[in-house]
């Protein structure tokens, strides 16, 4: 278990390039002299609290200009600016404000200069605006922010102690197919039904082993797992991008494909990438938990291959031990007449995402004594 005087994270967005994510930004101008609004739901409450601002890929220094939290303003070293190295995050002073749990934030950051590389996550299921100038108030036509932008973290000082589960994954658990703006992730409703603090570490199209849409789990481990702030547990669920693109038909949907490069991966690879996390948390004295991997039929990119090695490697995270615990979530979401494809009841369309029933119903799945 991790130990940093008593902080906790309590929201995340893993950090992205804007070339490594869906593309958001594509027809978004470069940030200048505008203010970033964003709205951030914490898990867990406290009695001060600091916020991660990143410029980790960015190619330029960040000059911030001003920076806010529900309207009080936020410090660097005692200065209301700060100038961010390229390739750095960069953590607020801490700030005396009392938030309860499940409070929702307004986080401003005021851009002076010219964002020429922006560190990003996409997408956003959260309102976020870009407004004009150093703007304190929220016009009616402020325009939308479609990724999460330059924004990686809030951490707190819980009134008692308290750590954080982390759970590191892809689109199922970034809350691809939830309703945008109600918070309905499995990772938040997990927080919602546990009261522990949860950081989310999804990123959508993300994989285990190669990069593409976001750095891979083996790369991005470090740095969005073992860094954070009152760490004591961890749930891998990821692999399944790794599986389902490595065995994807090779007349598959061309320009999506591209965006995964690499070599295809076997069942073998994805369990030895597992077996590192597994190393490299227990190094740490913290417990790693894995999720199996839910059934995908019905997208464009399932073979019945892809599904046997799916199936491998949920055999083995089941039956290996190796995991401190397993969460079947394969077992939640799988149609018993057809355990190749999702309940109907459990995506949102495509065969692939969850629906809102169908993340309430993992939430609901996951033993609470696990995270005591």
């Amino acid at each position: 278990m991790t130990t940093n005087d008593g902080w906790v994270r309590t929201w995340a967005a893993s950090p992205q390039a804007p070339t490594a994510g869906l593309g958001s930004l594509d027809d978004v101008p470069p940030f200048a002299d505008v203010t970033l609004r964003q709205a951030v739901r914490i898990t867990g409450g406290g009695h001060r609290i600091r916020v991660r601002f990143t410029n980790e890929y960015g190619t330029t220094p960040l000059v911030i200009g001003a920076a806010r939290v529900n309207d009080r303003t936020l410090t660097f070293n005692g200065n209301p600016t700060a100038v961010v190295p390229a390739g750095a995050p960069i953590l607020t002073d801490p700030l005396d404000l009392s938030v309860p749990a499940l409070a929702t934030l307004a986080i401003s950051l005021y851009l002076p200069e010219r964002v020429e590389t922006c560190t990003c996550h996409d997408p956003a299921l959260d309102d976020g605006w870009v407004i004009p100038g150093n703007a304190d108030t929220l016009p009616a036509d402020a325009e939308p922010l479609p990724v999460r932008a330059l924004l990686s973290a809030v951490e707190v000082l819980p009134d008692t102690p308290a750590t954080t589960v982390v759970v590191l994954g892809d689109s199922r658990v970034d809350g691809i197919g939830s309703t945008p703006g109600a918070n309905r992730s499995w990772p938040e409703l997990l927080a919602e039904r546990s009261g522990r603090y949860v950081s989310n570490q999804g990123i959508s199209g993300n994989r285990l082993l190669n990069d593409g849409l976001g750095d891979s789990g083996l790369r991005r481990f470090d740095r969005d797992v073992l860094a954070t702030p009152g760490l004591s547990h961890v749930v891998v669920a990821l692999g399944a991008n790794d599986i389902a693109i490595s065995f994807a038909p090779q007349d598959g949907p061309s320009d999506f494909l591209k965006m995964f490069p690499g070599d295809p991966v076997t069942p073998d690879d994805v369990i030895a990438g597992y077996r590192q996390l597994i190393a490299r948390a227990h190094g740490r004295g913290v417990k790693i938990y894995a999720a199996t991997t839910a059934p995908y039929e019905g997208d464009d990119i399932f073979t019945p291959e892809g599904d046997a090695a799916r199936r491998l490697v949920n055999d083995w995270i089941r039956t290996s031990g190796a995991f401190d615990a397993v969460l079947d979530f394969d077992e939640v979401w799988r149609d018993p007449e057809h355990p190749s494809r999702i309940r109907e009841e459990f995506h949102m369309g495509d065969h692939l995402h969850g629906s809102d029933a169908g993340y309430q119903a993992i939430a609901d799945s996951i033993d609470l004594a696990l995270f005591r």
